[in-house]
């Protein structure tokens, strides 16, 4: 008999722990034991802010940095330019910051510089890379500062090209989730900051070199390897402490997060991530050829005057899991529409407001709308009747001067 009751008692305990650990999977509204001192997670799709603190607070970025010296060089040059390393570039950098080893007069392309510079962080190549871009890095900074200002990342400033503690070297966790949005639109970006490995065949200087990834979410051996990471870049020095900016799909979602300031980075991204996959999905708003509105067409023939308005394409929104959805619409149409119509002209926009995010998308006739031809027998009757009038008239008169 008592080991009956033991048998229950265990049942009991096993059944009360599994629903405990699935109602924090899918219950779990809040993230706990985050270390870091800034952080903004969003939306790539929709910029949804799922989670912020201190996001415009000035931060030192670290290595961070590299990823606006990336996307420079990947703009302004071609993959497999050679480019020579000077002895400035390579002696430059002070003891204790990440380097790939990289001897003054080796040669490299830009692509295996972008490799060591986004895979392994490393210093030397950014000062390669600045050096090449720019003519100088006192150019290439200037450069960067004025891409910022051009990406309307004002809250941002950069001294050097790879992240070296400076006073006037900062950013905010809000500006870099919009860097790092605005690089992911570039497939090489995307695909070298998704690397968790990179390979540099031999050179004039070296032999076969293999560099691992800092970032451990992208390592499958790694204890903080997390799967659904797809880019990003680490950045750490004592003042800045350490830095991560990543990306991350999942379920149809594709999100962006940083993390500054932070004790461990890496498992403070992953509890980001475990709450947003956890708590939002993608939910259609509006289906393709969805009926939007009617409208009478004037000057259209009495069987094609009443058009049905269509929506152009699907449109999903990012929402909190089983949440009822608040939707407010607008529709605005273009002045004067009259026929002729053809099929699938675009007569006007509606939008979709959800959450305080708005969706545009384009409104479509269902069909053909064709020009009414009574005006035009109208104009036909009365331009021959002012023609009977005027030979009238002009007959009246010669026969009056007769």
């Amino acid at each position: 008999m008592k080991n009956y009751y033991k048998k229950i008692v265990s049942l009991s305990l096993i059944l009360i722990i599994m629903i405990f650990n699935i109602c924090y999977v899918y219950g779990n509204n809040e993230i706990n034991n985050l270390s870091a001192e800034a952080i903004y997670l969003i939306d790539n799709r929709t910029n949804k802010v799922l989670y912020s603190k201190n996001e415009n607070k000035k931060i030192y970025p670290a290595s961070t940095t590299k990823i606006l010296t990336a996307i420079l060089a990947i703009e302004n040059s071609n993959l497999d330019e050679k480019v020579t390393a000077s002895f400035d570039s390579v002696i430059s950098i002070k003891d204790g910051y990440s380097i790939a080893n990289i001897m003054v007069e080796e040669e490299l392309t830009v692509e295996q510089l972008l490799q060591v510079l986004l895979v392994y962080s490393a210093n030397d190549a950014a000062n390669i890379l600045a050096e090449h871009i720019g003519g100088s890095i006192e150019s290439f900074v200037s450069m960067m500062n004025t891409k910022l200002h051009e990406l309307n990342l004002e809250d941002s400033h950069f001294n050097n090209a790879y992240g070296k503690h400076d006073e006037n070297h900062y950013t905010t966790a809000h500006d870099l989730a919009y860097l790092f949005k605005y690089c992911l639109n570039n497939e090489t970006f995307r695909k070298i900051a998704g690397s968790a490995s990179c390979a540099i065949p031999s050179t004039n200087k070296s032999t076969n070199r293999l560099y691992q990834s800092t970032n451990d979410l992208l390592n499958p051996n790694s204890p903080n390897y997390y799967p659904y990471v797809t880019a990003g870049k680490t950045g750490f020095t004592t003042p800045a402490k350490e830095c991560l900016v990543s990306s991350a799909y999942k379920n149809n979602l594709e999100l962006i997060c940083v993390v500054l300031g932070s004790d461990n980075r890496f498992s403070d991204t992953k509890n980001l991530y475990d709450y947003a996959f956890s708590n939002f999905e993608l939910k259609n708003i509006a289906k393709e050829n969805d009926f939007a509105n009617q409208i009478e067409v004037s000057n259209a023939t009495k069987t094609t005057k009443d058009l049905d308005l269509l929506v152009k394409e699907t449109i999903p929104a990012l929402v909190k899991s089983k949440e009822t959805l608040d939707i407010k619409t607008d529709i605005n149409l273009k002045d004067n529409i009259t026929a002729p119509i053809s099929e699938n002209d675009i007569l006007g926009t509606i939008t979709y407001e959800v959450d305080g995010i708005s969706y545009t998308t384009d409104l479509l006739a269902s069909h053909k709308v064709d020009k009414s031809k009574n005006i035009e027998y109208i104009f036909y009757i009365a331009l021959s009747f002012f023609i009977i009038i005027f030979l009238y008239t002009i007959l009246t008169f010669k026969k009056r001067k007769k």
